[in-house]
């Protein structure tokens, strides 16, 4: 009998984390309309650095597209869109004025080495293992609260470690 009650425990609390705002840290993802918004992260800064970068996977379910315009993070400046890419093995780094376009059925992942957002005036550092909580804007789904979890300095993004994420 004690059996049966330690069972029916753990499946009620496992049914109430299910339904509790802890439960979207867990998988760390969100959703602004058609838009799914996976795992927002950035790299621990040391101390004195002013600029971090930030990673995040759109996906667009819907039937039209939407634009990635801006995004914020507290404690901070700003935050940019950039665009990396290598030029003659020169790597150039310029701000995406016009955001980066989600197609209908398509991802946009914002990743080291290429498309992500451009963190300027970090005002403490981030800690691995933290959150730090910001916005993305979009032209069509609007402003999205979103959290970047912190991970290591010298964290390589989803192969770097997000199972579980």
């Amino acid at each position: 009998m004690s059996h049966i009650r330690i069972f029916v425990k753990s499946a009620t609390l496992a049914g109430l984390l299910a339904l509790s705002p802890a439960a979207s840290l867990l998988a760390h993802g969100f959703q602004a309309g058609d838009l799914k918004i996976d795992h927002p992260w950035t790299r621990a800064t040391p101390g004195g650095a002013s600029t971090a970068a930030g990673y995040v996977k759109i996906t667009n379910n819907g039937k039209e597209a939407d634009r990635l315009i801006s995004a914020s993070a507290e404690g901070t400046d700003k935050v940019e869109v950039h665009e990396m890419s290598m030029d003659n093995n020169v790597m150039r780094m310029r701000q995406l004025k016009d955001g980066i376009e989600i197609k209908p059925g398509e991802t946009a992942e914002l990743k080291p080495g290429s498309y992500h957002l451009m963190i300027i005036g970090v005002k403490t550092p981030f800690k691995e293992g933290t959150m730090v909580k910001g916005t993305l804007v979009f032209e069509k789904a609007g402003t999205v609260p979103v959290e970047f979890k912190v991970e290591a300095m010298g964290g390589g993004g989803s192969a770097g470690g997000h199972k579980g994420h």
